[in-house]
């Protein structure tokens, strides 16, 4: 009867212990957020990086190929390469249309202008109000009196931390990032070395499956964003007569909110839609038709892009990738939306990715681990 109690005993302080331990690693990964923050993003650009630093290897010159280190650092100079190509292409369409609103809100608007009418119907709908009340100009003056408000030095101060703390993320990221590069096992290495050994093997296979899915995934969603962007371009560009710096812009805005699922390419369409009326408005930018038919156009162009994207780039992206069905993915997301908002819908798939690969390596003998994934194992 003791020995059983002292077994009880044991059995009891070692999960207590466990629980300690993971209450620990919770709390330093929540002490230290933003040192998380930076891993994930290195190992997302790590997964998006070795399918080029595998083609690189490939090229040999004099019978040698360039050494590991080397084509880390090209595939990082690459990738934030493009970063700053999206960046740059966003700058100047934000700029553009603020230039432009700003030019039209000065502007003396004719009888019969839309804003006009708009002024007119909130005077006939809320009482009490002058036939000769200005709404747009009540706006206005109180966006000058909010901007007038605000430190200038609060501003800058504002502006240089933030600049500051970017600085500091963008070198921590590439910087581990170079590391996962460089070395193809670096993560399940520092993952094995905490497994008791006999895990180690099935670890690091799940780690490496894993690996090979959400590089598969992570490559497939740029390209789906730059496929996006590309047909709204030609759309805005041919079309609607956009301007080929504006159209760029806008079909990059609209690739990268294409990310976020469900929610992501509403935004796209709308803020699209925006920019475009605003653009016509201030700079007469677009077909030479009326305001709500331009608005139209854009609007339909980029729902076809949209549908082109639903039934072509996505089934294509998930089916070739992560091996899930559309409906295990909508529920997934619906579950993460809820949950964590649209960072939970955008960790959604990657996160069950891996719950998928973990339990098709250590539970394939469960039932419903085999009708969910039939094809575990292959590819």
């Amino acid at each position: 009867m003791e020995n059983s109690q002292l077994k009880n005993i044991d059995r009891l302080a070692g999960y207590v212990i466990k629980l300690g331990i993971l209450a620990i690693i919770a709390f330093a990964c929540w002490y230290f957020s933003n040192v998380l923050v930076y891993i994930v993003l290195a190992f997302i650009i790590s997964l998006i990086g070795k399918p080029l630093v595998r083609l690189m290897r490939k090229v040999s010159i004099g019978g040698k190929s360039a050494p590991d280190w080397l084509l880390a650092v090209l595939t990082i100079l690459i990738i934030f390469a493009l970063l700053a190509l999206v960046a740059t292409r966003l700058v100047p369409v934000v700029t553009g249309v603020f230039r432009e609103a700003s030019v039209f809100s000065n502007m003396r608007l004719p009888e019969g202008n839309v804003i006009n009418n708009i002024n007119s119907w909130i005077v006939s709908v809320i009482p009490g109000l002058s036939p000769d009340y200005d709404a747009v100009g009540v706006v206005m003056d109180y966006m000058k009196g909010a901007f007038s408000d605000v430190s200038i030095s609060g501003i800058l101060g504002s502006v240089a931390s933030a600049v500051g703390s970017l600085a500091i993320g963008l070198f921590s990221v590439a910087f581990i990032s170079f590391f996962f590069l460089k070395d193809d096992n670096l993560f399940a290495n520092i993952v094995a070395a905490l497994t008791p050994d006999h895990l180690e093997g099935s670890v690091r296979a799940a780690i490496n499956d894993s690996e090979r899915l959400l590089s598969r995934y992570f490559v497939g969603l740029v390209l789906e964003m730059l496929c996006v962007a590309l047909v709204d371009f030609l759309g805005l560009w041919l079309i609607a007569r956009v301007s080929i710096g504006y159209a760029i812009s806008i079909g990059f805005l609209a690739g990268i909110l294409n990310i976020i699922p469900y929610v992501g390419p509403l935004l796209g369409e709308v803020i699209g839609v925006l920019l475009c009326v605003v653009l016509k408005y201030g700079a007469g930018i677009g077909l030479d038709v009326n305001i709500w038919v331009f608005a139209l156009i854009v609007l339909i162009i980029m729902l076809c892009v949209q549908l082109i994207d639903n039934f072509i780039l996505q089934p294509l992206i998930y089916s070739t990738s992560i091996k899930a069905t559309p409906l295990e993915i909508f529920i997934v997301i619906l579950i993460a939306g809820h949950i964590g908002g649209i960072w939970g819908m955008l960790a959604a798939i990657p996160a069950y990715t891996v719950v998928r690969v973990v339990a098709g390596r250590f539970y394939s003998d469960k039932k419903l681990v085999r009708r969910l994934m039939p094809e575990q194992g292959k590819g």
